[in-house]
């Protein structure tokens, strides 16, 4: 079971992060996904395993790709992406989709 079509009620502009180049981080093409925003602050951890403060998350359907680092443009703000989790439940009737934690 897959994030109900009506949940998805904003739009987001992902630029996936694809490394560090000589002038800083190199980004990928732009593109638009639906997506839902929940503005809460709380704490989590990255990749790296360090505190930090997220402001937003934002759901999308199973299959988007949003690598830590990347910019997310949402409601009018850029952010960059602390960590992203994949959330499957394997035939149970869950609803999946894509977690991605953003500053």
């Amino acid at each position: 079971m897959m994030l109900p079509e009506w949940l998805l009620r904003h739009r987001a502009i992902i630029e996936p992060f694809q490394g560090d180049g000589a002038y800083g981080p190199v980004f990928g093409a732009p593109f638009e996904a639906r997506c839902l925003v929940d503005d809460e602050r709380r704490l989590v951890r990255d990749a790296q395993g360090a505190e930090v403060v997220s402001d937003t998350t934002v759901f999308f359907p199973p299959g988007t790709t949003c690598p830590e680092g990347s910019r997310v443009t949402v409601n009018g703000r850029q952010t960059t992406v602390i960590t992203s989790f994949s959330r499957d439940g394997g035939g149970l009737p869950t609803p999946d989709h894509v977690e991605v934690v953003c500053r």
